[in-house]
């Protein structure tokens, strides 16, 4: 076989392959951009959802610890005390009575 063919076909392999692998390898790169641009946006979405959880269960922590600690009430004598309200308001399937239904009860 003559090497001399072999020199001007291999030129054109690379004329071709060259700008090929180019093109390529800048949409990989957009590609990868892409990815990266969406997993960031998800990240931040979760990141601000688990921001408002953690602020609504701060937040009942401190009405817990108000509740426990102010002037020396007893929880358990308010958990009854919010019981007994429950109880005359509802009915037996412990749906609210309207005003007219508490008048006859």
């Amino acid at each position: 076989m003559d090497l001399g063919i072999l020199i001007p076909l291999a030129g054109i392999v690379m004329g071709c392959g060259i700008p090929m692998v180019a093109i390529w390898s800048k949409q990989k790169i957009k590609v990868a951009e892409m990815q990266v641009s969406a997993t960031a946006q998800h990240t931040a979405e979760r990141a601000a959802q688990y921001a408002s959880q953690v602020q609504k269960l701060e937040d009942r922590v401190r009405v817990l610890e108000r509740i426990v600690t102010d002037k020396g009430y007893d929880v358990a004598t308010q958990i009854e005390a919010l019981r007994d309200v429950r109880s005359v308001e509802t009915d037996d399937s412990g749906t609210p009575l309207s005003f007219e239904k508490r008048e006859r009860v």
